[in-house]
């Protein structure tokens, strides 16, 4: 299987790496963790000017149509500097409602969308057991739409999204809803969550919406699909920067007259960190693979969600034991990849939730076969 990437997906990269590497400074993070809404609204507007958030959309409302991988590649660039902008459940948001929405939103949403000028975010997780694809939240249908009640958890930057897109339970399944952020029956309540992101609980209380798709056709299962996929692409760029923290920090630390990247433990340290990040490579780029070929790419996906969660986490873990005391400064750059691999790695699920999913998919297949 070929996992290199095409010229027009090496100009994303190289396009994203050059914004991020020059706009998301240290100095510049730590400036927008102490903002009112913790988003850098400013290199937000800059990656919108440069073309970068539509490239994964259809060229029909504006964007390059190179779909998931591109999404991915511009979110594995965004881990490596820990760049603060809500890019994936944007434009996860958005790739739902081009596939699954009716004509009518995507006119309205999409244009807009691509250009940076409003944002969607995504409300797929609630309190209790992890498990996305079974949401508590329930849909009864009102006329030509639908009311919602429940609550969603941890929604990811909703300051300055105009949308909402909710999974709820109808009679006839599973469905993605539309829900303006400021329809009546909404209730925010603001979360801190560990990677300085201002998230917020989303109430819903009778919350006029929007059906994205009809319920049951597998619109849910697709959103958090690519949502699992977008987490697991920021989380490879994570474990890249925290590694390149951690070459440079040994590199240049020196203790009994040598490097401490010459000790053989420390050395052993990081190719363990190496040998994870190209598992993370690989699975991911399986997993997208999989999914731009339409095939039942489930366990693909699990899979790469897994690698991110479980190996993504030891590599942060990794890379702040060998940066010693400074590793536990939390002025430090390297602690800000920590507080991000950790924040992912418990996002739609931990790794024992992932094993979880991934062994009924896995007992589901033995049994058809």
């Amino acid at each position: 299987m070929d996992f290199a990437l095409s010229e027009e997906l090496e100009a994303v990269r190289d396009l994203a790496r050059e914004i991020f590497t020059d706009r998301a400074t240290t100095e510049r993070v730590r400036e927008v963790e102490t903002s009112e809404t913790r988003v850098d609204d400013k290199l937000w507007s800059d990656v919108a000017r440069a073309g970068l958030i539509g490239p994964a959309l259809p060229e029909e409302v504006g964007g390059a149509g190179l779909g998931l991988a591109a999404l991915c590649v511009l979110l594995e660039e965004q881990g490596r500097c820990v760049a603060p902008v809500p890019l994936w459940p944007a434009v996860v948001g958005a790739l739902a409602v081009a596939a699954h929405g009716s004509a009518r939103q995507r006119s309205a949403l999409l244009p807009s969308a691509v250009d940076g000028t409003a944002r969607l975010t995504l409300a797929l997780e609630e309190f209790g057991p992890a498990d996305p694809l079974a949401p508590l939240t329930s849909a009864i249908a009102d006329g030509q739409g639908w009311r919602l009640t429940g609550t969603k958890a941890v929604v990811p930057s909703p300051s300055g999204a105009d949308h909402v897109l909710v999974t709820a339970a109808t009679d006839a399944g599973t469905c993605l809803f539309l829900v303006a952020a400021d329809a009546a029956g909404v209730t925010w309540e603001q979360a801190e969550t560990t990677s300085h992101d201002l998230s917020a609980h989303l109430v819903l209380d009778g919350a006029f919406a929007e059906a994205v798709g009809t319920p049951g056709s597998g619109a849910v299962e697709w959103s958090v699909d690519r949502a699992g996929v977008a987490l697991a692409a920021v989380q490879l760029g994570v474990a890249e920067g925290a590694l390149r923290h951690a070459a440079t920090y040994l590199t240049d630390r020196h203790q009994f007259g040598r490097p401490l990247a010459t000790f053989q433990a420390v050395q052993h340290q990081l190719a363990d960190c190496y040998i994870d990040i190209e598992a993370m490579r690989v699975t991911l780029w399986q997993a997208v693979t999989a999914l731009e070929d339409g095939e039942d790419a489930e366990r693909a996906v699990l899979v790469a969600k897994w690698w991110a969660t479980d190996s993504g986490l030891n590599v942060v873990h990794r890379v702040q034991h060998v940066h010693g005391g400074m590793g536990v400064d939390t002025d430090y750059p390297v602690h800000r990849h920590f507080l991000w691999g950790k924040q992912i790695s418990t996002t739609l699920g931990g790794a024992s939730a992932d094993l979880s999913r991934l062994g009924a998919v896995l007992a589901r297949e033995a049994v058809t076969s």
